[in-house]
């Protein structure tokens, strides 16, 4: 035991200026031998770290805090879901639903619109197959694909607005199909064009590959692409070996569950909301404003979250049955840190188009890459607001100034926000933004329905009631 002392006491731990954690702590032991000291696991309990929680901690294993947090949620959002059923009991109606996609008379005019959108492909697809017979200069044919997007562009919104039959579901899912059908065949006839310049560019160069490229211009590519998950053409798209059966079954089923929670969401908890209000938002006091739109903050952003993974199970379906292998459909936007990397990673189809087809020839122009992405944003705030507002037959132009605000907020306040503080705000904008934004659009929509139906049996309405009327409209 004196040996033992001897051997551990301070002195000689100072003299030799070594600590017992240290990986030549035991040259202060009896080392002579190659035996390891038989108490040094219970000597070094120490060492430098940090606590998990902490910001400089590379600890990533949050999952037990995120089940946590969930099964919070859960808990205190089924409490209002309980109270909200004894307060207006069962509301859930799916004849309601296809009440707003069905149209009157079978004449169904959102179908129609629909089915004459082949017409425009064809189109497309001729002018492709005349460049390739030198029937049309590239010029021409230029000219000729502007004319027919044009029209494609025109046409949607004509039937729209004077069409009383359409449905607003119709509408909405015919603006959604003519929208996507115009960005694919821009990209369509641009990229054929690029390919079709590089031809040329090698037979100048000379005599090797004089191949011509009639191959690729058949009705089963243009339909591939045109019913694939993506908005940019090239040929030749990375496929899957086969399809599997179990992943696509899962997604079916996926879709059909989410659109019954979405269904049940609308009408248990948000038409509630509405139906407490007879006029529109912006003939509201504030006061009254603050109060709906506090109201609908949780159900628009559990809808909203809905819908990401509705159209997540939608995209991967159709991938899954086309063996389309490119499924890289979003980034971690959950885990934006600005808005700016939120949008770039919310839509990935849609974000590698802009800078594709627009970004990318705006700098080609000599504009600067700040202007550019400026003007990307901008077409894009203005496709929402226009997407949402023309089947609703409203333009409040609330949710394009949403996001130019959003836009203010992510350029001015970047330096502010960083980290979780930046991911915090985004989450924020998520919770308060656009899809708060869109939910207003429906609540006037609501109304002005409501008030339409309480009018129509009788011969004019008041003249104080006239006034909201056409308020709203």
């Amino acid at each position: 035991m004196a040996s033992m002392r001897k051997r551990f006491s301070s002195s000689s731990v100072e003299e030799d200026g070594i600590s017992l954690c240290d990986s030549t702590s035991f040259s202060t032991f009896d080392l002579t031998s190659e035996e390891e000291h038989p108490y040094a696991s219970l000597l070094c309990c120490h060492s430098i770290q940090d606590s998990l929680l902490s910001s400089n901690s590379s600890f990533t294993g949050y999952r037990g805090i995120l089940n946590w947090i969930i099964i919070l949620l859960v808990l205190t959002h089924a409490h209002l879901f309980l109270e909200n059923f004894i307060q207006h009991g069962f509301l859930i109606d799916v004849k309601k639903v296809l009440g707003h996609l069905i149209e009157d008379n079978c004449n169904w005019p959102s179908v129609i619109l629909i089915l004459a959108a082949n017409t425009f492909a064809l189109i497309a697809l001729l002018l492709e197959r005349s460049q390739e017979k030198a029937m049309l200069s590239l010029s021409n044919a230029h000219r000729l694909h502007l004319t027919n997007l044009g029209l494609l562009v025109l046409f949607p919104p004509a039937v729209i607005v004077h069409e009383p039959a359409m449905s607003t579901g119709g509408a909405f899912f015919s603006l959604l199909f003519y929208t996507i059908l115009g960005m694919k065949l821009y990209s369509y006839q641009e990229t054929n064009r690029w390919y079709r310049l590089a031809h040329l560019e090698k037979e100048q160069n000379g005599p090797a590959s004089q191949k011509h490229h009639n191959e690729h211009l058949t009705f089963r590519e243009l339909y591939y692409f045109l019913l694939a998950p993506t908005l940019c053409f090239q040929r030749g798209f990375p496929c899957c070996p086969n399809v599997r059966i179990n992943k696509l079954l899962h997604r079916l089923i996926e879709m059909v569950v989410l659109v019954q929670i979405m269904v049940g969401i609308v009408q248990q908890w948000i038409e509630p909301i509405f139906q407490r209000s007879e006029i529109s938002f912006s003939s509201m006091a504030i006061t009254t404003r603050v109060e709906h739109l506090v109201g609908l903050v949780a159900p628009t952003h559990f809808l909203w979250l809905l819908f990401f993974f509705l159209t997540h199970s939608y995209l991967n379906f159709c991938a899954e049955l086309l063996r389309f292998g490119d499924r890289h459909f979003y980034g971690d936007w959950w885990n934006a840190t600005t808005l700016i990397a939120f949008w770039k990673n919310w839509n990935i189809p849609f974000q590698r188009w802009c800078h594709r087809h627009i970004y990318t020839r705006l700098v080609e122009r000599n504009v600067s890459p700040s202007h550019a992405e400026l003007l990307v944003f901008l077409m894009s705030a203005a496709l929402c607001e226009y997407m949402i507002a023309l089947p609703l037959h409203s333009c409040r132009l609330w949710i394009f100034l949403m996001m130019v605000f959003e836009l203010l907020v992510a350029v001015f306040l970047r330096n502010y926000f960083q980290g979780n503080y930046g991911n915090g705000l985004v989450w924020l904008f998520l919770l308060l933004g656009p899809p708060l934004a869109v939910a207003t659009y429906f609540h006037d929509h609501y109304v002005s329905l409501r008030v339409n139906r309480q009018h129509r049996p009788s011969q004019s309405p008041p003249t104080s009631e006239r006034r909201v009327f056409l308020q709203l409209h």
